[in-house]
């Protein structure tokens, strides 16, 4: 099958297609002939090397968490996912989702009504979102920062933590301020400046979620007078200047969580985006684009 591979970490250049051998489901496993694969800012951290503290990673590697598509094989002890069952949910490692087959145990079914390109925007940036969200203890009444709302992630954020009650401040770039507004977020552009604008705008500021990794950190402690209540899910740096850097775990994923959300979404109940679509031979075409700012929502890898 043809995979996206790097074989040394570096820049988006060490990405190239190659064949590699089909995986084959162990226990507890499905096979997915993968139609869209998710791109994740964490896979241009991981495939740079910046990570390895975190998310040590052997070589050669396959990247993508995120991945939709159909099962096409399944393992001991896989009841009620029949082949050819549309499916989104995340890719098990090693080897990940930027590739023809990719193998997965946590799993929900995609609804008729919903693309695979919508719903694969869904299980990292609903597991981040609800994770981080939980860990700042986010509930009715509290003022929320959220750092890149109009992300893959800060797109599920903002609609959370509306959600649960709270009043959202979302930054994002200037392009892209009624796209959080449309959320139900109060948008606001990121860069300098940044504390005095959002005290213009709240009274206060109980939380903050950091889900862009853009520097924001030094404004967000400014705001919050010390590092309480902080939380950044794409800053290596925030360790360093005290703040907690949330890391994603296979026990923080809930298929039921997945699968209510991905039904709102087929419902029009959620706004789901998709920044841009590639083909999987543009993998690192797509990562450049990702590190560099696109669209709202999520660049997406489609495999015909």
């Amino acid at each position: 099958m043809k995979a996206v591979v790097f074989d040394t970490f570096g820049d988006p250049d060490v990405l190239h297609v190659a064949e590699v051998q089909r995986p084959e489901p162990g226990p507890g496993q499905m096979r997915i002939k993968v139609r869209a694969a998710g791109v994740n800012p964490i896979d241009a951290e991981i495939r740079s090397g910046a990570m390895q503290a975190v998310f040590p990673t052997p070589l050669p590697a396959i990247l993508g968490i995120d991945v939709a598509g159909t099962v096409d094989a399944v393992g001991n002890g896989v009841d009620g996912f029949p082949t050819g069952e549309s499916v989104v949910g995340w890719a098990d490692a090693p080897a990940g989702a930027y590739a023809e087959y990719a193998l997965a145990s946590q799993v929900v079914r995609v609804p008729a009504d919903l693309s695979f390109a919508d719903a694969v925007t869904l299980p990292t940036a609903v597991e981040a979102a609800n994770r981080g969200l939980d860990q700042l203890g986010v509930r009715a009444g509290d003022t929320v920062l959220i750092h890149g709302a109009a992300g893959s992630v800060g797109t599920i954020a903002v609609q959370m933590a509306v959600a649960r009650g709270a009043t959202v401040v979302g930054t994002a770039s200037e392009a892209h301020q009624d796209y959080v507004r449309s959320l139900g977020a109060i948008p606001t552009r990121y860069g300098d400046g940044l504390v005095e604008r959002v005290r213009g705008l709240v009274p206060h500021v109980d939380a903050v979620l950091d889900a862009a990794g853009k520097g924001a950190l030094p404004d967000s402690i400014a705001l919050r007078g010390g590092t309480d209540r902080i939380l950044t899910l794409a800053d290596p740096a925030g360790p360093s200047l005290g703040v907690k850097f949330s890391a994603g775990a296979r026990a923080d994923r809930s298929t039921s969580d997945l699968a209510a959300w991905v039904d709102m979404a087929a419902r029009g109940e959620l706004t789901t985006a998709v920044g841009g679509t590639y083909p999987l031979e543009q993998a690192a075409e797509a990562q450049r684009v990702s590190q560099a700012g696109h669209p709202p929502g999520k660049l997406i890898l489609t495999v015909s």
